[in-house]
């Protein structure tokens, strides 16, 4: 029995060192990755990362972290191959598109409407001959888009300039935070297609052409972009486009809702100077219950004739003062910059609107007319824009049309009252 329990003594530590180096070999075999196999797995733990990063930046994504304005000619001037959402201060800015799975979407979708998705077989020769009003309804009023066009991401986008230096479409989804926060730059620099100085004394501030923003600066902020400015007449620019650029302002300042805006200079062949402006716009978030139109404004000043092959004019002697002419909402300053007028368009920053919180009050009876206050408008009670004034912001009135006007108060183009 001594000579067993020698043996087994003597086995024991052998057995224990040779059980330990199985074990530890077996530790390494399980621990260790190749080359290979730890590159995979560290490209899955980075998609993993990018997927969670987009999303997350997606969700705290918001239109109200305001950015500084493009440089002219920056970023923002640029086409469609640029990517959607691009910020103020040239930083990609996620966002979320409440109908489009991915940024990519987007991007297809804004490089659809630029080159004129679903305008189907409109055609110049289908708009009325300009007969006193500044602007015609087009497809019932009804704008070019989709469902799945609209979204709740801010962007802008603008076409290339054509072989001939001429604007095409510009596009905007229109946020409070691609709005501007602080005053119109320099844009007389920019001499556009068909430019020229020419003056009327009966035209409101003289000067017959004005540099006229496609996208509105009080919508998104830009200044002498050239694929944003084109020729345009005074009278198209405040009293057609003006009145539109002030509704959807007004809107998404008062809503912090967003608005599908696209404006499309129409030109009858290879003429320089634009006969007109498409102008289409919906509202995204309630689906076009706020902001919803699409009209045609004519490029003409009554009381001048225009050669829209060559931009130059005469008076027609039908007009000799000041009537029929722009009302001069907006600064009406601008700069002269190099030959320029200086009477440029100036769509300023908007009356401004406070935003949400909607009136739920009751219109009383005898009333003609809801105001808002804040904005300067005046709507038919029924308006379906009324029930998103704020409460601090309305006030109910029997005064007649006339009046509001004369008071400084201006119709809404939803209602038409």
């Amino acid at each position: 029995m001594k000579g067993n329990s020698g043996r087994n003594k003597r086995k024991t530590p052998a057995i224990c060192m040779y059980a330990a180096a199985l074990f530890l070999s077996l530790c390494l075999t399980a621990c260790t990755l190749t080359p290979a196999e730890t590159g995979k797995y560290t490209e899955a733990t980075s998609s993993a990362q990018l997927t969670e990063s987009a999303s997350s930046e997606g969700k705290h994504s918001s239109a109200g972290d305001t950015a500084s304005d493009h440089e002219a000619g920056h970023e923002n001037a640029a086409t469609s191959e640029s990517a959607a959402g691009q910020a103020k201060d040239g930083n990609q800015n996620p966002g979320t598109a409440k109908n489009a799975a991915s940024i990519g979407e987007v991007s297809s979708i804004i490089t659809d409407l630029l080159s004129g998705s679903g305008r189907g077989d409109f055609s110049l020769s289908d708009v009325p001959a300009y007969s006193g009003t500044p602007y015609c309804e087009v497809n019932g009023n009804e704008p070019f888009f989709n469902e799945a066009d609209l979204s709740n991401q801010s962007f802008e986008q603008y076409s290339d300039l054509d072989a001939m230096g001429r604007c095409g479409t510009a596009l905007a989804n229109v946020g409070q935070d691609i709005m501007p926060t602080e005053p119109r730059g320099e844009i007389g620099m920019i001499k556009p297609s068909g430019w020229h100085t020419v003056k009327y004394d009966f035209v409101d501030g003289h000067y017959l052409y004005n540099r006229c923003h496609l996208i509105a600066y009080e919508l998104a902020a830009e200044n002498a972009n050239e694929k944003n400015l084109i020729t345009g007449t005074r009278y198209m620019n405040t009293q057609g486009m003006l009145p539109f650029e002030n509704e959807v302002a007004d809107y998404v300042k008062d809503t912090e809702n967003h608005v599908l805006y696209r404006v499309t200079p129409v030109f009858d062949g290879d003429n320089p100077l634009a006969t007109g402006v498409l102008m289409e716009a919906e509202s995204d978030e309630d689906h076009g219950a706020g902001i919803r139109f699409n009209v045609f404004v004519y490029n003409v000043q009554p009381g001048v004739t225009i050669d829209y092959a060559t931009g130059e004019s005469q008076a027609d002697g039908t007009v000799t003062d000041g009537s029929g002419t722009g009302n001069g909402n907006g600064d009406g300053t601008g700069s002269a910059g190099t030959g320029g007028s200086g009477t440029d368009n100036a769509n300023g920053s908007g009356t401004g609107g406070s935003n949400g919180g909607g009136s739920d009050k009751e219109t009383p009876s005898g009333i003609t007319y809801v105001l808002n206050t804040n904005t300067m408008k005046f709507h038919r009670p029924s308006c379906s824009s009324v029930p998103q004034i704020k409460e601090k912001n309305r006030e109910d009135t029997a005064e007649s049309r006339d009046e509001l006007i004369a008071e400084g108060y201006t119709p809404c183009r939803n209602c038409n009252p």
